[in-house]
C-alpha cells in the first residue's frame, strides 16, 4: 500500500514521487510505503486550504461542529480497526491503542459541543448608547506537526479545534506513523468535509515541516515533539510572525511520601513509567521517594516488574511493546551507560532484548536505577524509554525542589495520605499537570494539556484552551448614539 497526500479532497498522484517504508516496530514487517513530499507539495496544499477557508469561515460554528459529530461516530464504529492499525505502526499494546482511539472519539464530541459554546464576552461601555463585546474569529490556514508516539490522539487535539474554529489545516504526521493519518483522511472524506478543509501532506520535518513554517499563508503552527526541534520551530515561526504553539519534552516525577499507600504508588509508577514503553512526554522517569520508605518501595517495584510481559503489542497478554526504532534503542542504551558512569546503581534491566521474537523488533528491558542524584544526566535529560531513576529525599520541601530542578515542566505526581501535603504540592510543583495519588499519565481531553519551562511556550492543547490557539479575539463596539463619542475623552470625570 502506498500512502499519498490528501489535498483538496483528492488523493494525489504519485508519479516520480519518493517513498519510504513504514515498518512494524514489533517485528520489522513492512506495512506500507509513505510519500516523502516536497515544498511544492506543501504549497499546493496551502493554496487549496486558503481558498477553502474563505468559505469555511462563513459556515456557522454549529454546522462546522456537525462534521465533528460525524467524524466521532465513524471513529467509534471503526475503533477496533483503528486501534489495530495504530498498534501495528507504533508498537504500543492494543489496550493502549484502543485508549488512544477513544481519546480521539472523545475529542470529536467535546469540540463539536464547542460549536455552540464558543463564547465571547459582553461588557458595559464607558459611554452611553454604546455596546461592547468580544468574539472569537477564525485565523486562517494552520499547520499541524504531530509526533509518532500518539499518531491519532494528538492530531485530534489540534485538528478538531481548528475545524470548529473555522480554520483549514495542513497536517504533517510523523513519517514513522503515517497510517493513522491515512485512516483519518478516509473518514474526513466519508463525512463530506468540504474539499480543502483537511489536508494531509506526508514527509520529513526538514522538508514538509520547514515548508509549513516558511509559507506566508500558514498563520499558525501547532507542534508536538522534542524540545530541541521545538526551539527551531519557535525560532523560524517567530521570524515569520506566526502564532506558534509548542508541546515538547518532559522529565516527569512521581513523589512518594512516607505516609503513601505504597501498593497504589507502585501501580501508578509502573503504568506511568512503562506504558507505551516509556515513550510518552508524560512518562514517569523519576521516582522521588522519602528515605523512610525507599527500600520498601524498591522491593515492591522490583517484584512487580518481574511480572511485566514484553512483546508484540497486538497480543492481548502483552503489557509492554517495542520502542519505535533502532535509533531509539541506541539512545536509550547510551543513557544506561551514562547512568552507570555517573555512579547510579542499576537494579534491573539496562539491556537490549534479543533472542526469539525480540531479534526482529525493537525491544528494551524495563530498567530501574537507584542511588540517583538529582543532578545526574539520567535525572535531568529526557530518555524517552522504559527507564526510571529513584532519588531519595528527606522531606516534602526537598522533594518539591528536586521535582522542579529540571528544565521541563509537564507532569508531576505525589502519593500521600496528608491533605495538607497534597495541597501544598499542587501549589508548588511547577508543572502544567499535577496528579494527587495517581501516576504522571492519564490526561483527560476536557482540561488543558501542556507544561511550563522547556515543555511549552504558554499555549495548551485540549480543553477549551485549545481554541485560544486556533482563534483570534476580536473586539466589537456598536455605537447607537447617533453622534461621535470619544472613549477616554468624552467620559472624562
Amino acid at each position: 500500500m502506498k500512502l499519498t497526500n490528501f489535498v483538496n479532497g483528492q488523493w494525489q498522484q504519485t508519479e516520480q514521487a519518493e517513498f519510504r517504508p513504514v515498518l512494524n516496530p514489533a517485528n520489522g514487517d513492512e506495512l506500507a510505503k509513505v510519500r516523502m513530499s516536497t515544498a511544492q507539495d506543501v504549497d499546493l496544499a496551502v493554496k487549496a486550504a486558503v481558498i477553502a477557508q474563505k468559505k469555511w469561515a462563513k459556515v456557522p460554528a454549529p454546522k462546522r461542529a456537525d462534521y465533528l459529530y460525524e467524524i466521532g461516530r465513524l471513529m467509534k464504529e471503526r475503533k477496533e480497526h483503528l486501534a489495530q492499525v495504530l498498534t501495528k505502526e507504533m508498537g504500543k499494546v492494543i489496550e493502549e491503542g484502543r485508549g488512544e482511539v477513544q481519546e480521539g472519539i472523545d475529542m470529536a464530541y467535546y469540540m463539536a459541543g464547542e460549536g455552540r459554546r464558543m463564547f465571547g464576552e459582553t461588557t458595559p461601555s464607558e459611554l452611553g448608547d454604546k455596546f461592547a463585546m468580544s468574539i472569537r474569529s477564525p485565523i486562517g490556514v494552520v499547520g499541524l506537526i504531530t509526533p509518532w508516539n500518539f499518531p491519532v490522539a494528538i492530531a485530534t487535539w489540534k485538528s478538531f479545534p481548528a475545524i470548529v474554529g473555522g480554520n483549514t489545516f495542513i497536517w504533517k504526521p510523523a513519517t514513522e506513523t503515517p497510517m493513522m493519518a491515512y485512516e483519518m483522511a478516509k473518514i474526513f472524506e466519508e463525512v463530506g468535509l468540504p474539499d480543502g478543509v483537511a489536508n494531509i501532506v506526508f514527509g520529513a520535518g526538514s522538508e514538509v515541516g520547514t515548508a509549513l513554517l516558511e509559507h506566508k499563508d500558514v498563520r499558525v503552527i501547532s507542534f508536538t515533539g522534542s524540545t530541541e526541534t521545538g526551539r527551531k520551530v519557535a525560532e523560524t515561526g517567530g521570524r515569520n510572525l506566526k502564532k506558534v504553539s509548542l508541546e515538547m519534552g518532559g522529565k516527569n516525577a512521581v513523589i512518594v511520601m512516607e505516609d503513601a499507600d505504597l501498593d497504589l504508588a507502585v501501580e501508578g509508577i509502573l503504568w506511568s513509567a512503562f506504558g507505551t514503553a516509556g515513550q510518552r512526554c508524560t512518562a514517569c522517569s523519576r521516582v522521588i521517594v522519602h528515605k523512610d520508605v525507599k527500600e520498601e518501595l524498591q522491593r515492591r517495584l522490583l517484584t512487580k516488574m518481574e511480572t511485566l510481559t514484553i512483546g508484540d503489542g497486538s497480543d492481548e497478554n502483552i503489557k509492554i511493546g517495542p520502542v519505535i526504532n533502532r535509533k531509539a534503542i541506541e539512545k536509550i542504551h547510551s543513557y544506561i551507560e551514562i547512568g552507570q558512569q555517573e555512579g547510579a546503581t542499576l537494579l534491573v534491566g539496562g539491556e537490549i532484548l534479543t533472542g526469539g521474537i525480540y531479534d526482529k523488533g525493537n525491544y528494551y528491558a524495563p530498567t530501574l536505577f537507584t542511588d540517583v542524584q538529582p543532578n545526574m544526566r539520567i535525572a535531568q535529560e529526557e530518555i524517552f524509554g522504559p527507564v526510571v531513576s529513584i532519588i531519595e529525599v528527606a522531606s516534602l520541601d526537598e522533594a518539591i525542589e528536586v521535582n522542579n530542578g529540571v528544565i521541563y515542566g509537564l507532569s508531576s505526581s505525589i502519593y500521600t495520605a496528608d491533605v495538607n501535603r497534597a495541597f501544598k504540592a499542587q501549589r508548588d510543583l511547577d508543572t502544567g499537570i499535577v496528579y494527587i495519588n495517581a501516576g504522571t499519565t492519564g490526561a483527560e481531553i476536557h482540561l488543558p494539556f501542556g507544561g511550563t519551562k522547556g515543555t511549552g511556550n504558554g499555549h495548551r492543547d485540549s480543553g477549551v484552551a485549545a481554541l485560544d490557539v486556533f482563534t483570534e479575539w476580536k473586539s466589537v463596539y456598536v455605537d447607537y448614539s447617533g453622534k461621535l463619542q470619544r472613549a477616554q475623552i468624552d467620559n472624562e470625570t
